[in-house]
C-alpha cells in the first residue's frame, strides 16, 4: 500500500484538527516569546525580573540564596524531564501494543479504523513528547551554564567585569527559562493530541481549549495582573 493511500484512510476534518493542532502549538508559541512591549505576556515579564536578579546579586556578599534558587530551577528540569521520558515509554508501549489500545478506543468511538491510523496519532503524541524532552534536558544543561557563569561575577560591584557577567548570566537565564517553557507547551499539546485517539472532533476542540488556555495564562491571567502592578506605591499617607 502506498503513502497516499494510507493517507485516505484520514478525513479532511482529520486533516483540519491536526493542522490547529500544529499551528496553534507555533502560533501561541511565537505570540508568548515575542508579544509586543505594550501587551509583554508572562514569560517576557518574567525576564525582566530574572534580569534584575542578576543585578541584585551583584551586591549581595552571601549568595547561598540564589545557589539555592537556582538548584531549584534545575530540579524542576529534571522532573520535567524525567516524566517526558516516562511518558514517552508509554508511548511506545502502546505501540507496542495497539490491538488493546484499539480496543479500549473502540469502546467510545463508532467503527474501527486501520492500525496505520493509530500509528500515526501515537506518533505525534511520540513527537510532542520527545520535543519537551530534549527542551527540558537542555534547560538544565543552560540553568547549570548560568551557574558557572555566576559564580564568575566579582562579589566586588565596582569591579569592571561585574556587570557585564551579570548581564550574560542573565541572558543565559531567561534562555533556559524560554526552554522550559516551550517544553511545557510541548506537554500541553502532547495531552491535546491523546483527544485524537477519539476521533478529530475532539482533537479540534482539545487543541483549541488548550490554545485558550495557554494564551489566558500568559496574557490575562492573575499573576500578570500582579506581575504589571507599580514596583513603587503612589500611597504616602503617612500614620
Amino acid at each position: 500500500m502506498t503513502g497516499i493511500d494510507q493517507l485516505s484512510h484520514f478525513t479532511p476534518l482529520d486533516g483540519a484538527a491536526l493542522a490547529l493542532l500544529i499551528g496553534g502549538w507555533l502560533l501561541t508559541g511565537l505570540a508568548i516569546d515575542k508579544a509586543p512591549l505594550s501587551r509583554p505576556s508572562v514569560s517576557v515579564l518574567m525576564a525582566r525580573y530574572r534580569r534584575e536578579w542578576m543585578v541584585q546579586m551583584i551586591g549581595r556578599e552571601a549568595r547561598i540564596f540564589d545557589a539555592q534558587l537556582l538548584a531549584s530551577l534545575r530540579q524542576g528540569t529534571a522532573f520535567f524531564a524525567s516524566a517526558s521520558l516516562i511518558a514517552i515509554g508509554g508511548a511506545m508501549a502502546m505501540l507496542g501494543d495497539l490491538e488493546q489500545v484499539i480496543g479500549i478506543a473502540g469502546d467510545l468511538t463508532p467503527g474501527r479504523e486501520p492500525v496505520i491510523v493509530w500509528e500515526v496519532k501515537i506518533a505525534v503524541i511520540l513527537i510532542f513528547l520527545t520535543n519537551a524532552f530534549l527542551k527540558f534536558v537542555w534547560s538544565n544543561r543552560l540553568f547549570g551554564y548560568c551557574a558557572v557563569v555566576m559564580a564568575a561575577v566579582p562579589n566586588d560591584p565596582e569591579h569592571p567585569a561585574a556587570a557585564p557577567r551579570a548581564a550574560k548570566a542573565a541572558e543565559i537565564n531567561i534562555t533556559a527559562a524560554r526552554g522550559f517553557n516551550r517544553g511545557l507547551r510541548a506537554i500541553y499539546f502532547a495531552l491535546a493530541t491523546t483527544a485524537w485517539l477519539l476521533g478529530p472532533v475532539p482533537l479540534l476542540m482539545a487543541a483549541g481549549v488548550t490554545c485558550l488556555v495557554l494564551l489566558r495564562r500568559e496574557f490575562a491571567s492573575q499573576s500578570r495582573a500582579a506581575l504589571m502592578r507599580p514596583d513603587m506605591s503612589g500611597d504616602h499617607t503617612q500614620t
